[in-house]
């Protein structure tokens, strides 16, 4: 009798365990699933996660966006130099990729913008794109002539650059036609770089603060559209919006997923308080994605 009621016991508690996992991986599905959080806006770019909210650009609406899941949209910047990427500096400063003013900027504490990087020897930039954000405080940022029409093109190429925490600009590439978006593998001794329009990543190895070399095909997206902004985790997986949506890519280049999301995907970024929700901004609408890959992915 006691073997028995014992059994049953031991049975019971299976079957309740059993359940229970069942139940984890049916909400983990749940949780994978790609959800439109906003839309509506005219061309969205630049997520960033602070202060328990989401930021964004509105490009042509001249526009930083700010999303909270208590508060819906609401109006953080306006004008906002038709700002196109966005960052936070080491303490936590908004960084302005201004699309309209041609500059790279910060929001001061008081409101106002101070321009950081808007000329290299003398010439006007053409339209700073997006930024890596290096630990010693160095921004590195692509400039493209998006924007801008040819007879406003100052330099002549387009280049890769990195501002110093002092405030110097170094110049560091000019072989990529359009480059876009640039993020460091975490050690970050490597930096990749998306060339838009022909849909491929470059990797180069920093081999100082103002010195790029071993440039190398990284990757190629083979289906029509624009490779766009990226962002690196700290497991060293690169999340690169382009055609079809997010491409997830390990360190040596083979894709792990995509994840397909409406419209033209143009950046990517980690947020909530745990940093495991990863945030996407595609054409008029921005989108949230969770799920076990992520989260054990969350961003540098």
């Amino acid at each position: 009798m006691f073997k028995q009621k014992y059994s049953l016991t031991r049975f019971a508690i299976t079957f309740l365990v059993l359940n229970l996992i069942l139940s984890c991986k049916e909400s983990q599905n749940t949780n994978n699933k790609l959800e439109k959080i906003a839309d509506g806006f005219q061309f969205v770019e630049g997520p960033v996660w602070k202060d328990g909210g989401l930021l964004f650009s509105d490009i042509p609406a001249n526009t930083v966006c700010r999303w909270t899941p208590d508060s819906g949209v609401t109006v953080f910047l306006n004008p906002s130099g038709n700002s196109n990427g966005l960052a936070l500096d080491k303490k936590g400063n908004l960084l302005l990729a201004q699309h309209g003013k041609r500059q790279l900027a910060r929001l001061e504490h008081d409101g106002s913008v101070s321009a950081l990087a808007t000329y290299y020897e003398g010439k006007k930039l053409n339209s700073p794109n997006d930024m890596a954000i290096k630990s010693d405080g160095s921004v590195f940022f692509t400039d493209p002539p998006y924007g801008i029409q040819s007879d406003q093109e100052e330099l002549g190429f387009s280049g890769i650059y990195r501002l110093s925490p002092f405030g110097v600009l170094y110049l560091l590439d000019t072989t990529l036609s359009r480059p876009n978006g640039i993020a460091f593998t975490p050690d970050e001794k490597k930096i990749y770089v998306g060339d838009c329009e022909v849909r491929k990543i470059y990797a180069w190895d920093v081999l100082s603060d103002t010195l790029l070399t071993n440039k190398r095909l990284f990757a190629s997206m083979g289906e029509p559209g624009y490779a766009d902004g990226m962002k690196v985790d700290k497991q060293g997986h690169l999340f690169a919006t382009g055609p079809l949506g997010v491409w997830v890519y390990d360190a040596d280049g083979t894709v792990l997923d995509t994840i397909k999301v409406p419209g033209q995907t143009t950046n990517c970024n980690w947020g909530d308080k745990d940093g495991n929700t990863l945030y996407i901004t595609s054409g008029t609408e921005v989108y949230r994605i969770r799920n076990a890959f992520l989260s054990n992915s969350s961003s540098k």
